[in-house]
């Protein structure tokens, strides 16, 4: 958790529940709230002219998102979007400026988790390059598995869908199955009742 559900409380945050698929801020709109997911998932999407999205992050419980114009004023540099029913704490731009400025272990825990997003911005752009859909995807998963996002740590079960890599990757969702399937004969990999295991 980034900055303690408390904390936030304390500082006049409010919370705003979120219907599947309800959008939380729109690509080039101004940006007025910090906000941190406190139950649910939210994806990070750009959304093509055509409709298509690529899908930027998954937010878990606990993860804040869309920060980009608290710091540099300009508008969302993505648009956010609730994956299933979601609960998150909202707290004024200025407001949150303050409380990083009075209470800085907050600021510094907050720029730590800006730099390892922008690390894995780095190697997504870098594994996009790549042609190569197996060394996308298996990048990918030893990612998550070592940050221990999106894969649970008890079993190793991948936890997004096929689309979802797909989003994150730029490949087709058949070209994911495929891949999965090929990356499963070499042993990389376990599917077990559809469900995939690292």
């Amino acid at each position: 958790m980034i900055i303690p559900v408390e904390t936030l409380l304390a500082w006049g945050a409010t919370y705003r529940k979120l219907a599947p698929e309800e959008m939380i801020f729109r690509e080039g709109s101004e940006g007025h709230f910090y906000y941190q997911l406190v139950g649910g998932s939210v994806r990070w999407v750009s959304i093509t002219d055509d409709g298509r999205e690529f899908i930027q992050n998954m937010i878990d419980p606990g993860e804040s998102f869309g920060e980009l114009p608290l710091f540099d004023d300009d508008v969302y540099a993505s648009s956010a979007i609730a994956n299933k029913e979601s609960i998150v704490l909202r707290l004024q731009k200025n407001t949150f400026h303050q409380l990083l400025k009075e209470e800085p272990e907050l600021h510094f825990a907050f720029s730590r988790s800006m730099a390892q997003r922008m690390r894995f911005k780095f190697l997504l752009l870098k594994e996009l390059a790549c042609n190569n859909p197996e060394h996308r995807i298996s990048t990918l998963f030893s990612y998550f598995k070592e940050s221990k996002k999106n894969i649970c740590h008890d079993c190793n079960r991948v936890q997004l869908t096929r689309q979802q890599i797909a989003d994150m990757t730029g490949l087709r969702v058949e070209t994911v199955i495929r891949t999965i399937k090929n990356l499963q004969h070499k042993g990389s990999l376990v599917i077990e009742k559809g469900k995939v295991y690292c």
